[in-house]
């Protein structure tokens, strides 16, 4: 079958008023969420989806260089296309982690056409299901944090993500607030990202040891990217003092850059996007790198729905021990209130993805085993310009944030 139609549609849900945040650096303004539906389609009429960077730069990079190349080519073999487009085009890295996010559509086209889950099209999957977490909690007082974490234990989830960013004393009094609140056993992650993002007012090494001092005594699960990505040295040195699991990846640029944060010891959960890391080729060569040095995976997912079902296609083919989470985010709806609302995120997808007991059920229906609702392209027509604002109180300034992933501006 050969590839008819290559479209990368970017999506936006605008907040009817938007979400403002205080921190200890300043303050954050939200104005919408975006997303990227990649359609493709082949001149036997089957249709395969999956997700993108909602980035203006990413679309341009699909329309202008990945999909003239890939029309009028046969799919028969996404591994060998991939081999070819590379020699072809030569791409630089951004141009090849987002063929490999395209790539999720074209595996998703060959399970539908082999009447097979593309977990098995990716070396067979060994279980159905995939541990989640549950993700939401940004720039709020203690109670907030705490109300949310229980709420997911309530849904059944099994751990919880948070952001802080109140200072250091109010960020320990979240944790243990938490903990309080959901009693021994359930799983804490904190997020640390917006610590080295404050201008002035980061925190120092540090002050980051000493606040990992004081939140080990709440056990945490992890505590993620306290320090600038690029730290590797400093994270190696931060875990060489065994007060907390570390995580971090979600921001590295490169496969040697993953390679040196799992092999140099700096983290003991490393975190991969499948949307904009490389995608299902990158992230089974780094599963290998896991597994050799006795480490854990988490996928860092913070979009939509159809997002989680292409993560966990992977994921399933691994065992626990090797890729144990899936990020899940949690937004409001169904009278449940955590960060905000994205209607977006659910609605991409005509049925929800089946959680029980904190844990997605893989689908094994052919393709990624969803099916894509394609109402939302009307629903939520793109709207350009930046999603997210930031006012630094120290050097004071004012920046946006373009990107909706992690590696095209501030991330989350």
């Amino acid at each position: 079958m050969k590839i008819r139609s290559v479209q990368a549609h970017l999506l936006s849900y605008v907040f009817p008023q938007p979400v403002e945040l205080t921190y200890f650096g300043g303050t954050r303004q939200i104005v919408k969420r975006d997303a990227m539906l990649i359609r493709v389609e082949t001149d036997n009429g089957l249709v395969g989806y999956g997700p993108g960077e909602a980035s203006e730069s990413a679309a341009r990079l699909i329309t202008e260089t990945i999909k003239p190349w890939l029309e009028g080519r046969v799919l028969a073999d996404a591994d060998a296309l991939r081999v070819q487009f590379h020699q072809a085009v030569k791409p630089d890295l951004r141009t090849s982690h987002t063929y490999g996010t395209l790539e999720v559509a074209l595996y998703d086209i060959l399970g539908k056409a082999a009447g097979l889950p593309v977990s098995e099209l990716l070396g067979g999957r060994i279980r159905d299901r995939i541990k989640c977490y549950g993700s939401s909690g940004m720039y709020q007082p203690p109670e907030g944090y705490a109300a949310e974490a229980k709420l997911a234990q309530e849904m059944g989830f099994s751990a919880y993500k948070m952001r802080p960013a109140a200072g250091p004393d109010e960020d320990v009094a979240a944790v243990r607030a938490m903990r309080e609140a959901t009693g021994a056993g359930f799983g804490l992650m904190v997020d640390a990202h917006a610590w080295w993002r404050m201008g002035d007012r980061s925190y120092s090494a540090a002050t980051v040891e000493k606040v990992a001092e004081r939140m080990s005594a709440y056990e945490l699960t992890w505590l993620e990217e306290p320090l600038p990505p690029a730290d590797h040295a400093g994270y190696r040195k931060l875990r060489e003092t065994g007060l907390v699991p570390l995580a971090s990846g979600e921001h590295e640029p490169s496969e040697a850059s993953f390679l040196d944060l799992i092999e140099g010891g700096c983290a003991d959960y490393i975190q991969m996007d499948v949307v904009c890391q490389g995608g299902y080729a990158q992230g089974r060569r780094l599963f290998d790198a896991v597994e050799r040095e006795g480490l854990r995976f988490a996928f860092h997912s913070w979009g939509s729905e159809l997002e989680l079902a292409a993560a966990a296609q992977l994921g399933v083919c691994w065992p626990e021990q090797v890729v144990e989470w899936l990020e899940y985010p949690l937004y409001s709806q169904d009278g449940r209130k955590f960060m905000y609302e994205f209607p977006l995120a659910v609605e991409m997808l005509k049925e929800p993805l089946p959680v029980e007991a904190g844990e997605l059920v893989v689908p094994r229906g052919p393709g990624l085993g969803v099916t894509v609702d394609e109402r939302v392209l009307e629903k939520y027509p793109w709207v350009s310009g930046p999603w997210s604002y930031f006012t630094l109180i120290s050097p004071p300034g004012r920046f946006a944030v373009t990107g909706d992933h992690a590696n095209t501006g501030l991330g989350q």
